[in-house]
């Protein structure tokens, strides 16, 4: 979720609903004092448990960088071993590491020695479909000490085509002792429900179906309670659209908080009465001020639910 799940976006998961949200992606060879690192690192006032995200193929580094955020406060260090993105696995790192099985243990001993507090990994079911090791990277990490597996039902050649297969996870939850959390295609209380049953995992993680719908972290808990769940209406959206973007302009300042609004924001029209039209209007916005004015201009156009 690298351009995704920055702070602003991480607290209104939670308060919407999320037990717990990950920071965007942190590289181990990174510079540790750019301004894009320091924000990608600040954690202030998020609740615990606050978890950051590192990822890199050299165990020292990534253990070095894992102390790093340690004594900046997380709480938790997650390993990701899931991005599939070639600019990631190009380095060796994300689900490039699904293909080493010796530097994996490598990175996990290193990072679980390195630190006191407790290690995750994200990761995928196996490089590809011929090599569909997932049950065996599972089994490596929970000898590494590695606390608890989130496990996306793709590999890393299918990238987000097709549908998520959960057999694969089904078959970790199985094979190792530690908490395992399913992801992939989840997308509200029904998917959710289906995904807990087939799986057995202990948790289920949301992604992409979160984006412009921080609300379905709260629609999936009330869902698997058997209550009611409750769709916000358009209002409500554009109300919490305000929000989000009052949030980006204090976290990036007004000139780049501006420009990153145009994707949050995109995500939000899709659930709105001609989003497209909306999205298209205010992506020619280049003020913050103007951006704020347009979606409040929204705001008494809108009386009824609409259902997303």
């Amino acid at each position: 979720m690298a351009g995704v799940s920055d702070r602003p976006f991480r607290l209104l998961c939670r308060r919407l609903g999320a037990d717990y949200t990950v920071t965007e992606m942190i590289s181990a060879g990174t510079s540790w004092q750019t301004v894009y690192t320091e924000r990608r690192l600040d954690l202030d006032r998020e609740p615990s448990p606050r978890v950051v995200q590192i990822a890199g193929a050299e165990p020292e580094l990534m253990a070095h960088c894992a102390r790093r955020a340690e004594r900046l406060g997380a709480d938790i260090i997650d390993v990701n071993m899931g991005c599939p993105a070639k600019k990631v696995c190009n380095k060796l790192a994300g689900s490039a590491l699904l293909r080493d099985e010796l530097l994996t243990r490598d990175i996990l001993a290193a990072v679980c020695n390195g630190v006191d507090i407790p290690v995750t990994v994200k990761m995928r079911t196996g490089w590809d479909l011929a090599t569909r090791n997932g049950v065996t990277i599972a089994k490596l990490a929970e000898d590494c000490g590695v606390s608890a597996l989130a496990v996306h039902g793709r590999t890393r050649a299918c990238g987000y085509r097709g549908s998520a297969e959960y057999e694969t996870i089904a078959l970790i939850k199985q094979e190792v002792s530690i908490p395992v959390i399913a992801n992939g295609d989840i997308d509200g209380p029904l998917s959710a429900r289906e995904v807990l049953s087939e799986t057995k995992a202990d948790g289920i993680m949301i992604g992409r179906a979160a984006q412009g719908n921080p609300w379905i972290f709260g629609q999936i808990k009330a869902g698997l309670a058997g209550r009611n769940v409750r769709r916000p209406r358009v209002q409500e959206r554009l109300k919490l659209m305000r929000e989000h973007l009052q949030t980006l302009y204090i976290h990036y300042g007004e000139h780049s908080g501006s420009r990153i609004a145009r994707k949050h924001i995109g995500w939000y029209f899709k659930l709105v009465p001609q989003g497209r039209v909306h999205r298209a209007n205010f992506n020619q916005i280049d003020s913050a001020q103007e951006q704020v004015r347009f979606i409040e201009n929204l705001m008494p156009s809108f009386v009824t639910e609409y259902a997303a």
